[in-house]
């Protein structure tokens, strides 16, 4: 705006400068032509009154268009330091907010990180991994303090208990083969043996059994929970597909494939005891009637294993190998049964987002088009199939 107004105060200058020029010229030329002869050897005078007044009208201009610059670069000048006084002021004041604003920042992180240990930008992973090391982690580290009650309860209550009758079952197992190292001859006194032996494992497996449950439900309840950072569906169910089978597809409503995951398991565990079972029944009896082939003199009374000598070493060893076999193989396909489970919890995850709208078709059309031929000089037409698909 200033450079503007100069600009025009200086072309009105000149204008004025050359109008002024042209008006003490005007007499001479009124009077002189192209070829006027000047008598005497002299010019025509000037009015010396004209230019007087001449010179203190261009004074005075001059003097307007120097006062009338100076006040417009003053109030440029003001207007500039106006704007860099306000450019400052919001510098400082954004300056201020951004240091108020990280000290808050930093303040809250130095509150909500209290160390590796409990840091709120941990995974879901980690907090399990501790949880499994740590009982009752998951639940501290969500804030949920009111079931530590519960949790030390049920696993301290049930360790307890398993310890307790473990101290009575291991005697009467040692009694038990101490027995049946010598001899497998069907007794009273045996079979009330065993029959004791047998309760107090029942009841040992049924405390652990108690304590493991706990244990691990605690821990998928953690993952259940855990809800500080964003974790996605798919993680959470591969999660706790992998803590305790089964839990994956409760997770993901799939409430129709829990009993074929927690039957199988049932099903192959049995399996896996009732070989091993077999497996040690036969393994002992094929060591009694091994010794008594290779010392017949020291069992004068004939083999002492489970079937009185019924059996060669060599049927036995075969039934022995049988029942170990397949306690393997369960094992394997408990092993396999583990992993398929997880997979299908981790890819149901996945598509319970999947569009299955009745947006899914697919159209096949004829189509002729015509396409430029160089070797043909034009064009020639083309023939062909159009497929669209929508989903």
């Amino acid at each position: 705006m200033a450079a503007l107004r100069f600009k025009t105060a200086l072309l009105a200058l000149l204008a004025l400068l050359l109008g002024s020029t042209a008006a003490a010229q005007s007499p001479l030329r009124s009077k002189r032509g192209p070829r006027t002869i000047v008598r005497g050897g002299m010019f025509q005078r000037a009015d010396s009154l004209q230019l007087r007044a001449d010179s203190l009208a261009r004074a005075a201009l001059a003097r307007e268009i120097d006062s009338m610059l100076a006040a417009d670069f003053t109030a440029d000048s003001l207007v500039v330091t106006a704007l860099r006084t306000d450019d400052i002021a919001r510098t400082d004041s954004l300056l201020r907010d951004s240091l108020s604003g990280r000290r808050s920042l930093l303040a809250a992180d130095s509150t909500r990180r209290r160390g590796w240990l409990m840091s709120d930008s941990m995974s879901l992973s980690k907090v399990c991994w501790l949880s499994t090391m740590l009982p009752g982690y998951g639940q501290i580290y969500n804030k949920q303090y009111w079931k530590l009650p519960i949790l030390y309860g049920l696993v301290g209550g049930g360790l307890a208990l398993y310890i307790n009758e473990s101290r009575t079952y291991k005697p009467l197992r040692r009694k038990f083969d101490a027995i049946t190292d010598v001899s497998m001859v069907r007794t009273p006194e045996l079979n009330a043996l065993q029959q004791k032996m047998i309760r107090s494992n029942t009841r040992r497996q049924l405390y652990l059994g108690i304590t493991i449950a706990s244990y691990i439900y605690f821990i998928g309840d953690a993952a259940v929970n855990y809800s500080t950072n964003e974790v996605s569906n798919v993680k959470k169910a591969t999660t706790l597909a992998c803590i305790c089978p089964g839990a994956g597809q409760i997770y993901n409503k799939s409430y129709w494939k829990v009993p074929f995951v927690v039957g199988g398991f049932a099903t192959l565990i049995y399996c896996i005891d009732w070989n091993n079972r077999g497996y040690q029944r036969f393994k002992k009896a094929y060591s009694l009637r091994a010794d008594y082939d290779n010392h017949p003199e020291a069992y004068p009374n004939g083999s002492t294993d489970e079937f009185g000598g019924r059996y060669s070493a060599t049927f036995l060893k075969n039934l022995k190998d049988s029942y170990r076999r397949n306690r393997d193989l369960c094992i394997i396909i408990t092993a396999g049964l583990y992993v398929l489970q997880i997979i299908d919890a981790h890819v149901d995850a996945h598509l319970k987002d999947y569009d299955i709208s009745d947006d899914l078709s697919m159209n096949l059309e004829p189509m002729v088009d015509y396409t430029y031929v160089p070797t043909a000089s034009g064009h020639r037409p083309v023939f062909g199939f159009n497929l669209s698909l929508n989903f």
